[in-house]
């Protein structure tokens, strides 16, 4: 058994997931690039909300439903900044601003500030990591529910997972 959700952004807010093998998915944004800076609009001094984002893997016949977490992990604080669950298994893109008009039948959890749907990060020095998962299911869990709730169900669901990671603050 390899550990499955070590390096997919839950694990540092929920503990590890034994899993085998799974499967990757591309993670693209017409406005994020691996390894560079996340634009300043996306972050606390923008107002641009949550930024886009594309996914694509092989075909999954068992994927029922995606979820999105955005975390950060800065020199000062280790945060979530977004989770949106329960996106349609179809969906392949959000557009810019996805958090303030999610796709039907989603949910967004409350994040580490409290708030529910995109807080924008705003230490400048910082890895900010958008991961992409499909599930096996849905996400079920009472509105409001804990953060690590939320987050354990998505790991537990986990049939694929991609990420794309932005390094500082433009």
């Amino acid at each position: 058994m390899t550990v499955a959700l070590a390096s997919s952004g839950c694990s540092s807010f929920i503990g590890l997931s034994q899993a085998k093998e799974i499967p990757e998915i591309n993670v693209s944004s017409p406005e994020l690039h691996e390894g560079k800076p996340l634009p300043s609009e996306y972050s606390c001094r923008g107002d641009q909300g949550s930024p886009p984002l594309r996914w694509s893997s092989g075909t999954l016949p068992d994927a029922k439903s995606i979820a999105v977490v955005v975390d950060s992990h800065t020199p000062s604080a280790s945060a979530v900044h977004w989770v949106l669950y329960n996106i349609p298994a179809t969906t392949t893109e959000l557009g810019p601003d996805a958090a303030a008009d999610p796709p039907e039948g989603s949910g967004q959890a409350k994040v580490t500030s409290g708030k529910t749907g995109y807080e924008p990060p705003c230490d400048a020095k910082g890895t900010y990591r958008f991961s992409v998962y499909s599930l096996s299911g849905k996400v079920k869990v009472k509105e409001g529910a804990p953060l690590p709730e939320v987050l354990k169900k998505i790991a537990d669901l986990t049939i694929a997972r991609g990420r794309l990671t932005a390094v500082d603050i433009q």
